[in-house]
């Protein structure tokens, strides 16, 4: 799990200075990475105290940012750009190398318990929406304010739109 943390460290911190400086100020992507900090740690804790305590410092720090990320949904790399009412329903698998943008939902339909499952590299982009029994291929970009309803396996696609579609080139 360290490794997960210094490689996701690295994404918002290029250099030891980036992040001193980002620590001291207290800019976004430091609170932004502490809660990913906290998350990873919940997901790795050995013991149960120590699971409800990370969850309990995630989940105060994600009160605040407008976070709330269920532990084991995301794969490594998870990078998010802007904090602000990102929801993933603890049932929804992200994939490695995921990036997330403000406004962002992952969840179900409220007719069925299905969430969506996402691929690698997929860039979701600010207020997209993604909900229901959904699967994603690698590599796509959801356009901001998209609403996906439905699978896409087509690697590298762009979804666009309400409800979203496949954006031509």
């Amino acid at each position: 799990m360290d490794s997960i943390l210094r490689y996701e460290k690295k994404l918002y911190f290029p250099t030891r200075k980036d992040f001193w400086v980002s620590r001291i100020t207290r800019e976004d992507n430091y609170l932004i990475w502490k809660y990913q900090y906290y998350l990873r740690k919940e997901e790795s804790a050995g013991n149960k105290l120590l699971v409800y305590w990370y969850r309990r410092r995630k989940n105060q720090l994600g009160s605040r940012l407008g976070l709330q990320i269920y532990a084991g949904t995301c794969g490594k790399g998870l990078h998010i750009w802007h904090y602000g009412s990102i929801i993933i329903s603890g049932d929804a698998k992200v994939g490695e190398n995921c990036t997330f943008h403000g406004q962002a939902c992952i969840g179900n339909d409220g007719k069925s318990p299905a969430a969506p499952v996402i691929g690698s590299q997929v860039d979701i982009g600010a207020g997209a929406k993604i909900i229901g029994d959904v699967t994603l291929a690698d590599g796509i970009r959801i356009g901001a304010g998209a609403v996906v309803t439905r699978s896409c396996h087509q690697e590298g696609a762009v979804l666009v739109g309400i409800p979203a579609r496949v954006l031509e080139k």
